[in-house]
């Protein structure tokens, strides 16, 4: 009976084990507990898909593997090239450094002086207005005699890309005194007049006269012709202007296609950093030649307004009028 007994229930547990899946051993079980994403039944259902999770992750695992960020040297020719792209972009088209090589411009500029100039806004069709600092294109042979310096090649390849001034460009930097339009006149010693307006004038080189008293230039009265500008140094016994230049093809005046841009600030030295204004007596009433710019165009408008309103109001003054009489006949 006993063994029967026990060869009956071996049977029945035959069947049961028939019937149904052998549980996994201990190690299986482990395996369960410490995925805490496995199926117990490891029949591929589910996330697992019957497979024990491994340390690595397997090579199932589909997290992208970081990118090793490049070398400095490698992206330093990058950089510099971009660097060199934007100079020249903004040399071209926004701002571009000069260096003053005189002391025509004293004491607002000192020889050896950097300042950047403003080449945008001639872009959109302003012209120089008085009281500016400008750099200029030579019009006509004005530094005819002047040594031309030899850059190496490190100043070249600066200047080419708007840090450095460049060596084959004749350009030159004065302040504007007149524009197209303005009578200048110097008598004496001065001071000088704009439009029959004495200038107060601070700038001028301390021991220095408004007006030079020689017979090669300095004494004059001249009208600016329009689309040019009459140009002076600050220091006014030591500069080669436009009082100097009335026998080149321009009589003296600066064409305003050959103006470069304004110059806006002095950038080097460092102690020497500072803006370039328009003088406070470039701002007193009744300087602008013959009656106001501004007042011209302000009437001008409200004028022709008022001439084609008048033939419109009698015009349907008329219109209505007719009609009004035909509706009560």
């Amino acid at each position: 009976m006993g063994d029967a007994a026990v060869g009956a229930r071996s049977g029945r547990e035959g069947e049961e084990h028939r019937g149904r899946p052998v549980e996994a051993a201990g190690p299986a079980a482990d395996d369960f507990v410490t995925s805490g994403n496995e199926s117990p039944a490891g029949d591929g259902d589910g996330p697992g898909g019957g497979q024990p999770p491994t340390a690595q992750g397997g090579s199932g695992d589909d997290t992208p593997q970081a990118k090793q960020p490049r070398s400095f040297w490698k992206e330093l020719p990058i950089l510099i090239g971009i660097a060199l792209v934007l100079a020249l972009l903004i040399k071209t088209f926004l701002v571009q450094a000069f260096s003053i090589p005189s002391d025509s411009m004293q004491n607002t500029l000192q020889q050896g002086d950097r300042v950047l100039v403003d080449k945008l806004t001639p872009w959109f069709g302003s012209e120089p207005e008085r009281g500016e600092v400008v750099v200029f294109h030579d019009p006509d042979n004005w530094l005819a005699g002047e040594p031309t310096p030899d850059p190496n090649p490190l100043q070249q390849v600066l200047s080419w890309i708007g840090l450095m001034p460049s060596a084959e460009e004749k350009d030159l930097i004065k302040r504007v005194v007149g524009v197209g339009g303005d009578t200048i006149e110097c008598k004496g010693t001065g001071p000088l007049k704009v439009n029959g307006m004495a200038l107060n004038e601070p700038y001028v080189y301390p021991g220095n006269t408004p007006c030079s008293q020689d017979d090669q230039g300095g004494q004059f009265k001249v009208k600016v012709p329009e689309g040019h500008i009459w140009v002076m140094g600050d220091h006014r016994q030591n500069s080669r202007d436009s009082r100097y230049n009335q026998g080149d093809k321009n009589n003296g005046f600066v064409p305003v296609d050959k103006v470069v841009g304004r110059a806006v600030v002095i950038a080097w030295p460092v102690n020497r950093w500072t803006n370039l204004p328009v003088p406070d007596t470039f701002d007193q009433p009744g300087l602008a030649a013959g009656p106001s710019s501004a007042a011209v165009l302000t009437a001008a408008p409200q004028g022709l307004a008022l001439a084609g309103a008048v033939p419109l109001v009698l015009w349907r003054r008329r219109r209505y009028g007719v009609g009004e009489g035909r509706r009560k006949g």
